[in-house]
């Protein structure tokens, strides 16, 4: 076994690493950036030494400050977690160079599947099916665009080098093809440094399931059952679970022979996951099941795997690097229960899901079910990274019970100020369709009007009224009263949630969940946060008003094109700009036909929340 390892990643998964790597009796070593220096898996590491700037580029990417820092250290391992440098096969080549053990897939098993349409035609070559579409070498807008009209629309254009949901885009008419496609390798060429795509079928009714495999050095290879991640929004997981609802033992048994197949194809060692698109119209059949690429990786979704199994993933990958045989046999691994993994994200699902970062003032995560989590109360959320708060984990003898403590964890979660998901999960988790498993991709686009509440039920409106009754005095004069001359008192009284003025009625039977922050009083409600307080006797709600053409940045971030000039006629819907934060592109459009009358930003500027970037006037004026 080795005596010491560095973890190339951090956050939640450097964490994660560094619990299984001391129930092993290694010495951990974490590397930082300056934006992560006192988060908690620097200190909980035996030794942690400074990478760089805050930049992924220049600390968590930068391969020669990482192996740099392996030899400060002396470190015998370098285990990459997910993301960053964890599928890039130059650099876990540099570190065998080195004489470093790799705690990941061989380069070579890297490289064949790292690229989509290579590892496409490597698995027809092995007999697992793929999705239909078009993987040529001929990349020129007018061929892709011919063979799109040729699959027929909608489409998915999808980066070769692509991952984690990033470089890829549906497009549903020939018209916004060309659009859609320089978006799309825009942010493949910024992401992977590779342009290239692919065009698949988009199938309507997908189920996104994937089997986890395992393989050793001495060419034993297992799986470890399937996971069902098609609960997506913008091809990110949400709610990840194991099993598969509606999968039957025979098709398991199809898919999962499949992968190991697989794996066997390109010689895998090491923990990865291969991921079948599912055609589920008719239900899940294994002749509507296809393969759609291999994460040659732990998965951030492996605590579902981990716990209807009963095994510790990341204990594998330390056994199977070490050269040590699998920990157990095909015939040993067997399913237990039910598990479900929600994602708390910070970022804010009522103004279309933009990012939020800040200092996390105050933060409260469940007891009563698994959490992996990268941050503390006290921490701060920046735009470098990942804008994960944390893993919540829930097991269960069936579905129905894994479901039902899910959605009391994700009830119970406090966030603030910085905005989060929280109350999203917790709505997904108690919806019908969710827990009668109707799900595909498509779920949270289709239900995101429902799941995606903005304004407080009257219990919420009243459980505020109840809280703020208990710091006010007995005047019925104050604004919290509705006493009236020459009649019955009326129990109800005006309080502001939020930006709004509400009728709520103090109960006393109702136990407000509130925490004063500051000035500021918080009511926390099935995940949400809400800011609540007396309005003044002068008050009135404001109203939400047209807007007035100043167009303001929604996040901090990067603009990486401006599309207009000043003097510029554009139609409403029109591209002005398109801004970078945490990944993902964000484009702002023109809110009504006008003239850009003044552009306040060029491209890589670096911009703030609220920042004015463009202002537009209507023709007329």
């Amino acid at each position: 076994m080795m005596e010491s390892l560095l973890i190339a990643n951090r956050g939640e998964i450097a964490r994660r690493i560094i619990r299984s790597a001391k129930a092993l009796g290694i010495r951990t070593i974490a590397v930082y950036s300056e934006a992560d220096a006192g988060l908690p898996f620097v200190r909980e590491a035996d030794e942690a030494i400074a990478i760089g700037p805050s930049p992924a580029r220049e600390s968590y990417l930068s391969q020669e400050r990482i192996l740099e820092a392996t030899r400060k250290t002396g470190a015998a391992a370098i285990h990459p977690g997910y993301g960053f440098l964890s599928e890039n096969a130059g650099f876990a080549e540099a570190v065998e160079k080195a004489g470093i053990i790799w705690v990941g897939a061989p380069p070579a098993a890297i490289r064949a599947m790292g690229l989509k349409d290579a590892a496409k035609e490597l698995m027809q070559a092995a007999g697992v099916p793929v999705t239909p579409g078009y993987m040529g070498a001929d990349q020129s807008e007018e061929r892709l665009a011919a063979e799109a009209d040729t699959i027929g629309y909608p489409v998915l254009i999808k980066a070769v080098a692509g991952g984690g949901g990033m470089g890829m885009r549906r497009v549903d008419r020939p018209q916004d093809f060309a659009e859609r496609l320089a978006s799309c390798r825009r942010e493949a060429a910024a992401a992977f440094g590779d342009d290239r795509v692919l065009i698949e079928r988009y199938i309507a009714n997908p189920r996104h399931i994937e089997v986890q495999v395992f393989a050793d050095k001495l060419g034993n290879c297992v799986h470890l059952f399937e996971r069902d991640c098609s609960l997506q929004r913008r091809h990110q997981k949400v709610i990840e679970e194991a099993p598969a609802p509606g999968l039957d033992a025979a098709t398991r048994a199809v898919i999962c022979d499949a992968a190991v197949k697989a794996a066997r194809a390109v010689n895998y060692v090491g923990a990865g996951t291969i991921e079948f698109i599912a055609d589920a119209s008719e239900g899940l059949r294994e002749d509507r099941i296809w393969f759609m690429e291999m994460n040659t990786r732990l998965q951030v979704e492996h605590p579902v795997t981990e716990a209807i199994t009963g095994e510790d993933l990341v204990l594998w990958q330390l056994k199977v690097a070490s050269g040590e045989p699998l920990p157990k046999s095909q015939d040993e691994i067997a399913m237990n229960g039910w598990a479900f993994e929600a994602r708390l994200y910070a970022e804010n699902p009522a103004a279309g899901y933009l990012p939020s970062t800040g200092w996390l003032e105050h933060l409260s995560l469940p007891q009563t079910v698994r959490v992996d989590s990268g941050v503390e109360q006290g921490d701060e959320i920046t735009a470098f990274y990942d804008p994960m708060i944390a893993k919540i984990v829930a097991h269960g003898p069936h579905r129905e019970a894994a479901l039902s403590k899910l959605a009391a964890a994700c009830a119970g979660i406090e966030v603030w100020p910085v905005k989060s998901n929280a109350g999203l999960l917790a709505r997904i988790a108690v919806d019908p369709d969710f827990r009668a498993a109707r799900i595909d991709t498509g779920f949270l686009d289709r239900h995101d009007d429902r799941l995606v509440a903005t304004e407080p039920n009257q219990t919420a409106i009243d459980s505020a009224a109840t809280a703020l009754s208990k710091n006010t005095d007995s005047d019925p004069w104050t604004a919290l009263t509705g006493f009236r001359i020459a009649g019955a008192d009326d129990k109800r009284v005006r309080i502001r949630i939020g930006d709004h003025l509400h009728w709520g009625q103090s109960r006393p039977e109702l136990q407000a969940n509130t925490v004063t922050i500051g000035e500021t009083t918080v009511l926390f409600d099935a995940g949400n946060a809400r800011p609540i307080s007396l309005p003044v006797a002068s008050e009135v709600e404001a109203s939400q008003g047209a807007g007035d053409g100043a167009i303001l940045s929604p996040m901090p971030g990067l603009v990486i094109s401006v599309d207009v000039t000043e003097g510029d006629r554009v139609a409403k819907g029109d591209r002005l700009l398109t801004v970078e934060a945490m990944k993902m592109e964000h484009s702002l459009r023109a809110p009504f036909d006008g003239i850009v009358e003044k552009l306040q930003v060029s491209s890589g500027i670096r911009v703030s929340e609220n920042q004015l970037v463009v202002t537009i006037v209507k023709e007329q004026d």
